[in-house]
């Protein structure tokens, strides 16, 4: 009986002209593929999701033929760093969306397949939507945005919660806080932690303890109108320094305008043309004819 060593892997051959890069992305580790201009995978590598090895990721790849293209899933999530990265080395990235269940039922499903099949979406015009950059004041503007509506949102279900609190309350606490607009309701429930005595063994009455809980939701509150009145002002000074000319615009405010600059990106060049501006907004017409029935209907796409 003999026995037989595992067989080498063979190792990939340099492109000597242009390649398209692959790759398929998650929080920990990214997939990329190198895929030749007629479609042959020329290599598959795993790389970790760190500076470095975005850099190792890039090198690798370069080593197999010449990189301007890459197509990379999720450019606005766990690829938004990579593909940071690669625009910085002067590669043009795609944005890919994952393959139809159609295509996988087929095909597969593999990280090594869904980085191939990245690479090849941008090899045959499949992915044609360039990544934004991130790496400007929209992308500033984004995260206040984010951190603001996070606000809002708190401070609504916080001022909700006071009030229900209110409505089951002591008939004695509820008639000291009755007729009270809501900024003196919410500066006076602030105040109650202050008149709170506990019992001699330790314990609390029901009372004390819609005090303490309606001082709490008050002074939360307090914080989250704070937070969001100064993401506001960021917000307004960020649109006033890089985009003042929304703001002339009727019915356009900061909050609107950082909508309006979230969806466009840092890099409103990608958008090419006015049919490309209209595919963005979700208003290009898309051909439905079959037969001698000639018509059109609106895209649902896009960010309307």
């Amino acid at each position: 009986m003999t026995s037989t060593s595992p067989t080498p892997r063979t190792r990939p051959r340099r492109s000597t002209g242009e390649v398209v890069l692959g790759v398929d992305t998650h929080r920990d580790a990214h997939v990329a593929a190198v895929v030749s201009l007629v479609g042959a995978v020329i290599d598959t590598e795993e790389f970790p999701a760190t500076a470095s090895g975005y850099c190792e990721l890039l090198k690798w790849a370069r080593r197999l033929g010449t990189v301007r293209r890459a197509g990379v899933e999720g450019t606005g999530s766990y690829g938004a760093a990579l593909s940071r990265y690669l625009l910085t080395q002067r590669v043009e990235v795609f944005d890919v969306n994952r393959p139809d269940r159609t295509e996988r039922r087929r095909r597969g499903k593999s990280d090594p397949l869904d980085a191939q099949n990245a690479a090849r979406a941008v090899l045959s015009g499949r992915a044609r939507a360039q990544a934004k950059s991130g790496d400007g004041p929209v992308q500033i503007a984004r995260m206040y945005k984010l951190a603001k509506v996070s606000a809002v949102k708190a401070r609504t279900q916080a001022i909700n919660q006071l009030k229900a609190v209110l409505v089951i309350a002591d008939p004695s606490l509820r008639e000291e806080l009755a007729g009270l607009g809501n900024a003196e309701l919410f500066r006076t429930c602030a105040r109650l932690a202050d008149e709170r005595n506990d019992d001699e063994d330790g314990g609390e009455t029901v009372l004390q303890a819609t005090r303490m809980t309606l001082c709490l939701l008050a002074r939360r509150i307090g914080q989250l109108t704070a937070q969001n009145r100064d993401l506001e002002g960021r917000l307004a000074r960020i649109v006033e320094r890089h985009a003042p000319q929304l703001l002339t615009v009727v019915g356009i405010g900061p909050d609107t305008a950082v909508t309006l600059l979230s969806t466009v990106g840092d890099n409103p060049e990608r958008l090419a043309s006015e049919a490309s501006f209209a595919a963005l907004c979700g208003v290009s017409p898309v051909e439905r004819s079959s037969g001698s029935r000639q018509y059109r209907r609106l895209n649902r796409g896009g960010d309307r």
